[in-house]
């Protein structure tokens, strides 16, 4: 029997440097795509794919990322005075049950790695999913929900991976591809970060869904440093990855690198573009935009 993929992890320590000055009082995190931040659109895509218990690892000046997921009393009441029932829908749906969220803390920005090593004791002895809030998916269903369809056939570990350009192959951790395992799924052969186009071993890149078993954490607790001279998660994956199955999905969807500012722009177009409410009249203001940029 497989253990279910109950809990997930959410790294959400880091400075967004990329961002400042809009980043340097508020997480990078908070920053909206259209209406909502995007921890929200990850926290949704965990909910949606069954996830129970959410572990967000923070840092400093990130308290407002906790009270993100909290009931806010004076809001709350002054929406129902006013008889906003609307806005108060649009709130309910992002808030956790009471215990379906944690916090824990990453003192030192080690890496992705230590991050998730900071949520071991949360995580417990079992198999969790790991998501990167810098990357946000457009795909029904959600990237997560098509991993777990996956790992249900498959146990093991579970990896997203989308194609990149074969010449950018020096940006991305690559994985090398083995046989069909499932729908849409194959064994990794090979785990290679950022690899010179000239010997990478695909140009499928790992797009920041995970989902791992708890044996990561052994290898994790070595604390070995790797590129940057931070603890890398890639690093612990082709450890165990010598003892447990690694598993390639191609996520069928579109993903948008929010961590880049063109990423996160267009992000923010194609969101709106996708809203019922928003969709029609925000495509005539871009097209006037670009009539205009063209004149």
């Amino acid at each position: 029997m497989k253990a279910p993929i109950r809990k997930a992890v959410f790294p959400v320590a880091g400075l967004g440097t990329r961002f400042l000055p809009a980043t340097k009082a508020m997480p990078k995190e908070m920053l909206t795509v259209v209406d909502r931040p995007l921890i929200q659109y990850v926290v949704e895509e965990a909910r949606a794919a069954g996830i129970e218990h959410f572990i967000l690892v923070t840092g400093r000046n990130k308290a407002v990322i906790e009270d993100h997921f909290d009931i806010q009393v004076e809001l709350e009441a002054a929406l129902r005075a006013r008889g906003r029932a609307d806005a108060l829908e649009d709130l309910s749906p992002d808030l956790p049950t009471p215990g379906q969220m944690s916090f824990t803390r990453q003192q030192v920005p080690l890496g992705l790695g230590h991050a998730v090593w900071c949520a071991r004791e949360l995580v417990g002895h079992e198999p969790f999913a790991v998501l990167l809030p810098d990357m946000i998916m457009q795909g029904t269903p959600g990237c997560l929900s098509q991993m777990v369809a996956v790992y249900n056939e498959t146990g093991g570990n579970v990896i997203a991976v989308e194609e990149c350009d074969p010449d950018r192959t020096n940006q991305y951790g690559i994985v090398g591809v083995g046989e069909a395992a499932a729908k849409g799924a194959f064994r990794i052969t090979a785990m290679v970060e950022k690899p010179d186009p000239k010997s990478a071993p695909s140009n499928l890149f790992i797009n920041g869904r995970y989902i791992l078993q708890p044996g990561i954490f052994e290898h994790l607790a070595r604390q070995h440093r790797g590129a940057g001279n931070e603890i890398q998660l890639t690093d612990a994956m082709i450890a165990l990855s010598k003892a447990e199955a690694f598993y390639g999905h191609r996520f069928t969807g579109r993903t948008f690198d929010c961590g880049s500012k063109l990423g996160f722009l267009v992000a923010n177009v194609a969101f709106a573009l996708g809203r019922e409410d928003l969709g029609d009249a925000f495509a005539d203001e871009v097209r006037a935009l670009l009539d205009a940029k063209r004149s």
